[in-house]
């Protein structure tokens, strides 16, 4: 049986990716830093689950620990905040930075001596890697730093057989979404899933860098557009 390692497994992108593996015959192990919704998650999609903190190399241990051989690591974990440069902390730069590109030399590095030829890692970038957001300067530029360690760790251990990928999705109906203050239209965590799961397909000879999901917003294909919390507030309150 092929182990999966998913990062950011309690919910969102990451709970999706473990359900669609789960039913692929994937064992699954999801690593969260809150352990009440990652226990949740694992009851739910029988998979097995530890509480780690991507963004600490001591902290995050022990959930390559308890997966052994690593056949596929899905990082899902990550952060959106932040705010205009001009009013944001130092702190708050910090965090941000942390959890969404730290984390990736820190799953990076404990995963690798797990791994062997065949073996996969995908990480879930966002839109804002190429298409940098406003009052989101730390989450625009953690994500394009992501996108950059991905392409460079691709080009290191191509010559053991481990292929990198990057899935970058725009909007994506999750939690994250919930203070954005206007509709938008969204694709949904389990379109998500699909590429993450459809990339274990390909054979190893094929190098996919990156794969970009889009809401279409035209036409008999397009959903109706996401209304979050924020964007209800600002509707009832203008």
């Amino acid at each position: 049986m092929r182990t999966a390692l998913i990062t950011g497994g309690s919910g969102g992108i990451g709970k999706a990716c473990g359900r669609k593996l789960a039913e692929r015959g994937y064992d699954v192990v999801l690593a969260a830093r809150r352990e009440e919704p990652l226990r949740a998650a694992a009851d739910e999609l029988g998979a097995r689950y530890v509480v780690a903190d991507a963004t600490d190399p001591a902290k995050f241990a022990p959930a390559v620990e308890a997966a052994g051989d690593i056949d596929l690591l899905v990082h899902a974990s990550g952060i959106l905040g932040g705010t205009y440069a001009r009013k944001q902390t130092f702190e708050q730069w910090q965090a941000i930075i942390s959890a969404n590109l730290d984390s990736c030399f820190v799953v990076t590095s404990a995963a690798l001596p797990r791994m062997a030829a065949g073996s996969r890692f995908v990480f879930i970038s966002s839109s804002a890697a190429h298409e940098p957001m406003m009052a989101r300067t730390a989450y625009s530029a953690s994500k394009a730093g992501m996108n950059a360690f991905a392409a460079a760790l691709a080009r290191e251990v191509d010559r053991d057989g481990i292929n990198v990928h990057i899935v970058t999705p725009g909007p994506v109906e999750t939690d994250m979404l919930t203070d954005v203050p206007f509709e938008m239209y969204a694709i949904r965590a389990a379109d998500v899933a699909e590429a993450v799961a459809w990339l274990d397909t390909l054979d190893p000879s094929v190098d996919l860098p990156e794969i970009r999901l889009h809401a279409i917003t035209r036409g008999p294909s397009a959903r109706p557009p996401v209304a979050p919390l924020g964007a209800q507030r600002r509707a009832a309150n203008p």
